[in-house]
């Protein structure tokens, strides 16, 4: 049985640039089981429709398409990150709602049906991710597919009353219903989504197993919290340790701490609330003044929507506010950085680190708290210091848990965790990395397709094509 993953962007590995959490998780899959990955290529084009390209690496097929001109930009920055990202977020007051951006959703939705749906075969099992295809299982049902499709959603699953400011909740939601099993990243997410069905579609439609039924189909749903590739990241991080980068960074420091923070930048990693945090905790603590150093990493994101350009200039404002109070002729408060660097480089970093610091103000896991604690050495490990907002916190019980809102919080969190003794650090890092062990990637994706395609469904297909 072929797997086939289907996500708005397809990720190529390559080593110029780390991957986010959804791609790591696919290449996960994908180099496990083989089979085929279908998306956009990143290009758009003039014209209507092209046929997909394929291409072949590492028992991979992938298949990518380019989004008309004329429909990417409403399609991805209008209604996607435009109107769906913050609304399942709960941000209400950076959400918008077009009704030609919905048209372009959809119509992306259909353009990605049209060219899948002749490269499926009929025992293909069907793996969609994130809140750019919702409505994509409904389109392929339309033109005929009937195999096991399932859907994981990445980020948060709001509550009901924040969906409801969608003008078209109802519709897009119940698009949902077209899949097989719905998989999500908390069980917050999951009773989120539930209670929307309650209301949507009556309480009746809710059975005691957590399954949706409505109009004679029957929609699982599960909490599939994904996972880090324990073994690779400790590799990766060791072998870092000797890497120009690694090296480079190591001398900079000049046996000062090192604090880090990598986030895509993006108003819902809590990025303004942690700069000003650590201004904070330089006043609090200003033994720390000329001791630390704290190294901000942050990609550019989304640079054509407007509340991410925002956010750029506020942080700078932020950071160079900081460096401007407390810098002094031989050392720099907040290095700020708005640039990838190699996957392999960045767990190097993450080793190097006395303090990770992962504050999102809402997150549907935060696969960086993770490989922050994979990274460490158990001998001397770093400390986490975690949002109680990002998914990850349920199972990193033994991070430096904080409100991102509270700054105080914040920066007292900072002083516990570069002033903890060895012993501790040793102790909470040994329970964290048994929960990352318990539930890596491998035992995520494992998880999800076992549910999508029971025991039961494979039996019965068996004696089904017996029979024949």
């Amino acid at each position: 049985m072929r797997l086939v993953n289907v996500s708005n962007r397809i990720t190529i590995p390559r080593r110029t640039a780390a991957p986010g959490g959804l791609a790591v998780g696919v290449l996960a899959a994908m180099r496990a089981r083989g089979g085929l990955w279908f998306g956009a290529s990143g290009e758009t084009s003039a014209k209507e429709t092209i046929a997909p390209k394929l291409m072949e690496r590492d028992q991979v097929t992938y298949a990518t398409i380019d989004v008309p001109d004329a429909i990417y930009a409403p399609y991805y920055n209008g209604f996607a990150n435009g109107t769906l990202w913050p609304l399942l977020h709960s941000f209400l007051g950076t959400f918008h709602y077009s009704a030609a951006e919905y048209g372009a959703y959809d119509a992306v939705n259909s353009l990605f049906a049209e060219h899948l749906a002749p490269l499926l075969t009929d025992d293909d099992l069907v793996w969609i991710h994130d809140y750019h295809l919702v409505p994509l299982a409904h389109k392929l049902r339309e033109r005929g597919v009937r195999n096991r499709l399932g859907f994981f959603l990445h980020i948060p699953f709001p509550p009901y009353d924040v969906l409801r400011a969608l003008p078209v909740c109802a519709e897009l939601l119940g698009s949902l219903l077209a899949f097989d099993l719905l998989g999500f990243q908390t069980e917050g997410d999951q009773l989120n989504f539930l209670a929307t069905a309650a209301a949507l579609w009556g309480e009746t439609a809710v059975g005691s197993d957590s399954s949706v039924h409505v109009a004679g189909r029957r929609t699982m749903t599960g909490v599939f919290p994904i996972g880090v590739d324990v073994e690779e990241i400790e590799k990766s991080a060791n072998e870092a340790m000797q890497s120009k980068p690694v090296r480079q960074m190591q001398v900079g420091l000049q046996d000062r701490p090192l604090m880090i923070g990598v986030d895509r930048l993006d108003y819902s990693k809590g990025l303004l609330e942690r700069f000003a945090a650590y201004r904070e905790f330089l006043e609090t603590y200003p033994e720390q003044q000329n001791r630390v150093v704290y190294v901000q990493i942050a990609p550019l994101s989304r640079t054509d929507v407007r509340a991410y350009v925002k956010l750029r200039a506020a942080l700078e404002q932020s950071s160079g506010r900081t460096n401007g109070l407390y810098a002094d002729t031989d050392w720099t408060p907040i290095r700020y950085l708005n640039r990838n660097f190699p996957r392999n480089v960045l767990m190097g970093f993450f080793r190097l680190s006395q303090v990770g610091l992962v504050t999102p103000v809402r997150d549907g896991m935060n696969l960086v708290a993770k490989e922050f604690v994979a990274a460490q050495d158990p001998a001397n490990p770093g400390v986490l210091v975690l949002s109680s907002l990002a998914g990850a916190a349920a199972e990193l019980k033994d991070a430096l848990l904080v409100n991102p809102y509270d700054s105080s919080a914040i920066a007292k969190a900072m002083q516990t965790a570069l002033t903890m003794p060895l012993e501790e650090r040793r102790e909470r890092h040994r329970r964290s990395l048994q929960v990352l062990r318990t539930n890596d990637i491998h035992h995520w994706y494992k998880r999800f397709l076992q549910t999508l395609y029971p025991v039961e469904l494979q039996e019965s297909a068996a004696r089904v094509v017996a029979g024949a």
